[in-house]
Order: structure tokens, then C-alpha cells, then sequence
């Protein structure tokens, strides 16, 4: 019979997805980039969520990642609208020179 993965595989993966996500949203400058490193953070939990649905036996954190997904979904729609006003306005996708989108 095959043996399952071990949650820590699971829990080393979100970390590293969780880092790479985190490093992006500090050092990108890039909108887009920007939103798709959010997209990883993200996924990290989620991975988190079904893992630990599958060590405790319980669908409670799968509904959680159904909720999440729906969630990422609303937050991509309204990121893309966001960054192509900030192109229109700016010609740029920059986030820095959106300071002056201020009051």
C-alpha cells in the first residue's frame, strides 16, 4: 500500500510559495507583479487549508479554500480595474508614481 505525503512536504511548500509571494509584494514595482505575488500568498494559505483538512480528516478547510478562491477571484477583478486606471492616467503601471492619486 502506498504511504501518504507528509504534511510537513505540504507546510515546506506554503512556506516557500508564502516567501516568493512576499518577496515579490516588497521589491516589485509593478502592478501587475505586484497582484500575482498577492495570488501567491494566497495559494500558500490555501495549500495550508487543505492540508490540514487532509491530516485531520475534515472538509472544514477545503470549504475555507472554496471561500478564499472566490475571494482571490473578487480581489484579481478589482486589481485590474485599478491598474488600468493607473495606466490610462499614467501611461505606466508603477505603483510609485500613483502617489499623486491622492485627495
Amino acid at each position: 500500500m502506498l504511504e501518504a505525503v507528509p504534511v510537513e512536504y505540504y507546510l515546506v511548500l506554503s512556506a516557500a510559495v508564502f516567501c516568493i509571494g512576499l518577496f515579490g509584494v516588497l521589491t516589485r514595482r509593478n502592478a501587475l507583479m505586484f497582484l500575482m505575488s498577492v495570488e501567491l500568498m494566497l495559494n500558500a494559505a490555501n495549500i495550508n487549508l487543505v492540508a490540514f483538512a487532509l491530516y485531520w480528516g475534515e472538509l472544514t478547510g477545503q470549504v475555507f479554500v472554496l471561500f478564499t478562491m472566490s475571494l482571490a477571484a473578487a480581489e484579481v477583478a478589482i486589481g485590474i480595474g485599478i491598474i488600468l486606471v493607473l495606466y490610462r492616467n499614467y501611461d505606466d503601471v508603477d505603483v510609485t508614481d500613483a502617489t499623486t492619486m491622492r485627495w
